[in-house]
C-alpha cells in the first residue's frame, strides 16, 4: 500500500520526509510526501490532484495522512493538548464551515448539505497512537486560526472531545472521500489555542515531535491494511 502524507508547509513536509528516510527501510511504506498548501481549500485541491494524478499513472495511494504543526486546547478547557504533545485524530470536524444564526453558530449539515466530519479507520488511529504515544480526540480544520480565548472557548462548547486545531485536515479529508481512500491526521502541537502569542510558540520543538512520531509508527503505516 501506498501511502500519501500531505502537510502545509515545506518545513512540515521536510520533517516527515527525514524521519521516513531515516527509518529502517523494512519498516518504511511506499510513499510520497507533499507541501499542498496552507487552509481547507489549497489543501484539498493539492491532494486531489496528487490523487488523480497517481491513479492516472496506475500507482494508486491506499491512505492518505494530513501531517503538521498546529495549536492545541489547554488543559483549563480539559482534555487538553500540551505544547509538544502529539495528536491523532478519530475524528476530523470542520469547525467553522456553516452559518452565523440567531440561535448561533449551525454547521452545514443543519443547513442541508455536505459533511462536516471524517473518521478515520479506528485500529489506524489506535495503533498509530499507541506507538508515538499520542492522544487521540477530535482535531478542528479552521480557516481562521483561533486567536482568543473567547473563541476557543466557543469552539470547545460546541466540540468538547477537541484536542487541537489546523487548517488543513478536512481539506486532506474531503479529498480522500472523493477518492474512496481512508485518511489520518496527526498533529504536534506548537502553540496553546487562544490569545496569539508568538513569542510562546515552539515550531521547531513541534517540528522535531513530528519527525520523531514518524520515525516511530512509520511500521503501522507499513502494516496497516484496510480489513483492519
Amino acid at each position: 500500500m501506498r501511502v500519501l502524507v500531505a502537510t502545509a508547509v515545506p518545513a512540515e513536509r521536510d520533517a516527515v520526509a527525514r524521519a521516513l528516510a531515516e527509518a529502517p527501510a523494512r519498516d518504511v511504506p511506499a510513499h510520497d510526501v507533499l507541501a499542498v498548501g496552507v487552509g481547507p481549500a489549497a489543501a484539498a485541491a493539492g491532494t486531489a490532484t496528487a490523487l488523480a494524478r497517481a491513479a492516472a499513472e496506475d500507482r494508486p495511494f491506499g491512505l492518505v495522512v494530513s501531517a503538521g504543526i498546529g495549536g492545541g486546547f489547554p488543559a483549563d478547557l480539559p482534555p487538553g493538548a500540551p505544547v509538544g504533545s502529539l495528536v491523532v485524530a478519530d475524528e476530523i470536524t470542520v469547525a467553522d464551515l456553516g452559518a452565523e444564526t440567531p440561535d448561533g453558530f449551525a454547521p452545514v449539515t443543519e443547513l442541508g448539505f455536505g459533511a462536516v466530519t471524517h473518521r478515520p479507520p479506528p485500529s489506524l488511529v489506535r495503533e498509530v497512537a499507541d506507538a508515538c504515544g499520542a492522544a487521540t480526540g477530535t482535531v478542528l480544520t479552521v480557516s481562521t486560526v483561533t486567536g482568543s480565548a473567547e473563541r476557543a472557548a466557543g469552539l470547545r462548547l460546541r466540540h468538547p472531545h477537541a484536542l487541537a486545531e489546523a487548517m488543513e485536515g478536512f481539506g486532506v479529508a474531503e479529498a480522500a472521500a472523493l477518492h474512496g481512500l481512508p485518511v489520518l491526521e496527526v498533529r504536534a502541537i506548537s502553540n496553546p489555542v487562544g490569545p496569539r502569542d508568538r513569542a510562546a510558540w515552539r515550531i521547531g520543538d513541534a517540528l522535531a515531535a513530528l519527525s520523531d512520531a514518524f520515525g516511530k509508527f512509520a511500521p503501522v503505516l507499513r502494516s496497516w491494511n484496510t480489513h483492519d
